[in-house]
């Protein structure tokens, strides 16, 4: 009953990231391929392509050349989406552990978590992120920010101590 500009349209000659692309339906793969190999996609119900001059940026946090043996992924998107990948390894690897403390100041100046805080805790102790950067990041940098983002509601200093990290905090 009324026209949508969705994601793509809107991407138009920018870039467009697709999170967890390993997650994507194989139905929505063959369309997505589609998309990237003729540049063009029609929207539902719509009587004209429309030009997708976006640049496709994905990520995944599995393995997709196993995906694609297992035949979760689809092998040719998987080759259109390699044009030039780029491999992080996760925070628990002895390459990333200097990112733990970047990251942790990061997520401590762009938190929207308290509002009220904002601008008032300044930094960590050396002591927290001693911690911070003994642990080893099952949830990699989602529980960083977590465990951040919960040592901005507890701490009553301006800056984040050892007490304020809970690390492994229990679930309900």
């Amino acid at each position: 009953d009324r026209e949508k500009t969705g994601l793509l349209e809107l991407a138009g000659d920018g870039c467009i990231f697709l999170d967890e692309i390993s997650e994507v339906p194989i139905e929505l793969q063959a369309k997505l391929l589609r998309v990237i190999q003729e540049k063009t996609f029609r929207k539902v119900g719509g009587t004209r392509e429309i030009a997708c001059r976006a640049t496709i940026i994905a990520s995944s946090n599995r393995d997709l050349k196993k995906e694609v043996q297992a035949n979760r992924f689809r092998g040719d998107l998987y080759h259109r989406l390699s044009i030039f990948p780029i491999i992080l390894s996760p925070l628990r690897s002895a390459a990333r552990r200097q990112d733990i403390r970047l990251l942790a100041q990061y997520f401590l100046r762009t938190s929207t978590i308290c509002p009220e805080k904002s601008g008032h805790i300044k930094a960590i102790t050396n002591l927290a992120f001693e911690a911070l950067e003994n642990h080893d990041w099952p949830g990699n940098v989602r529980e960083l920010r977590n465990v951040i983002e919960r040592a901005i509601l507890l701490e009553t200093t301006d800056k984040i101590g050892l007490n304020s990290i809970i690390i492994n905090a229990e679930e309900p």
